[in-house]
């Protein structure tokens, strides 16, 4: 691989992290999977799309963020107020957010970015063209690890994560599961939402179908980052887990591209990247398994035996 199809990659890897580091919040901090992502992102990136051609590319990215947000309010109402399943609610938010991401780009199937400013060509006037776009991803996928972690160090933050690890005793306590619920979907939904925004700048068109299998691209990043990370389960190693596994999730499909594999295959890949990540541990405890028992089996074949039985 050459050195632009290497930054390239990484650059695409720090704007997926948004999605990634959103899935931290809904999938490991409030044990919720949440199928809201597909919709929220491509929301994200219909908003960008249509206020950068309007001239308001940095505009775009704020709209982003609140709209990701309202998808996730809708998500968390449905089950906190009318007591529809979490994957049913996300499966409804996403499904209603396919007509209204249509409404927001016009009815048009693709909205194209040619010859509109957005934030990257912005930064392309205050920077050398070859490491502007890097700083403008690094530096959205920091302040979104850095803010995440911030936020989850205070008290809001401390109760979203109890209603994760124990929601039956927070209901005993003062804290309202269904509000730290709410805020924790709306706030997983902006991030993700925020990544959708940056990718449709990134490629500099937005389409109502480019949100299909965020969820996969996300879960894979998350797990590969624990993979690589180590058995850590800190809010610091979960986040930055995330980021590096995002970075590294689009290496490997470069790597793929690059070889026989159609483009059309991408989503089975993606399938057997998150199977074969989220197998590993059980996998590698299985091969330790069989090493032990091998090795206790080659010791008992030594001793010597008892002749008097």
């Amino acid at each position: 691989m050459s050195i632009t199809a290497v930054l390239g990659s990484v650059e695409q890897g720090l704007i997926y992290s948004l999605v990634a580091l959103g899935i931290v919040l809904s999938y490991r901090v409030l044990d919720l999977a949440d199928l809201t992502v597909d919709g929220s992102f491509t929301l994200g990136a219909a908003w960008s799309a249509v206020l950068a051609t309007a001239g308001h590319p940095i505009l775009g990215i704020g709209a982003a963020f609140l709209a990701g947000g309202a998808a996730g309010l809708v998500t968390a109402a449905l089950q906190t107020k009318l007591k529809v399943q979490p994957i049913l609610a996300g499966i409804i938010t996403m499904t209603a957010l396919y007509s209204i991401n249509l409404m927001v780009m016009g009815g048009r199937s693709n909205l194209p970015l040619l010859r509109v400013t957005t934030i990257f060509t912005m930064a392309e006037e205050v920077l050398p063209p070859s490491v502007a776009t890097l700083a403008v991803t690094g530096l959205f996928s920091l302040a979104a690890a850095g803010g995440l972690f911030l936020f989850l160090r205070t008290q809001l933050g401390l109760s979203i994560r109890a209603t994760g690890d124990n929601r039956a005793m927070v209901s005993s306590s003062s804290i309202n599961p269904n509000f730290t619920t709410t805020v924790g979907l709306c706030v997983a939904n902006a991030l993700v939402a925020t990544g959708g925004a940056l990718l449709a700048q990134y490629q500099s068109f937005a389409e109502p179908t480019m949100g299909t299998g965020m969820v996969v691209i996300g879960l894979a990043s998350l797990i590969i980052g624990e993979v690589l990370v180590g058995g850590h389960r800190s809010i610091l190693h979960s986040l930055a887990g995330a980021v590096l596994g995002a970075i590294v999730y689009r290496l490997i499909i470069a790597v793929a591209l690059r070889t026989s594999i159609s483009a059309s295959n991408l989503k089975l890949v993606s399938a057997i990247i998150v199977a074969a990540a989220i197998s590993y541990p059980a996998i590698k405890e299985r091969v330790e398994f069989y090493k032990l028992r091998k090795a206790g089996k080659q010791d008992a074949d030594t001793l010597p035996h008892s002749e008097n039985l």
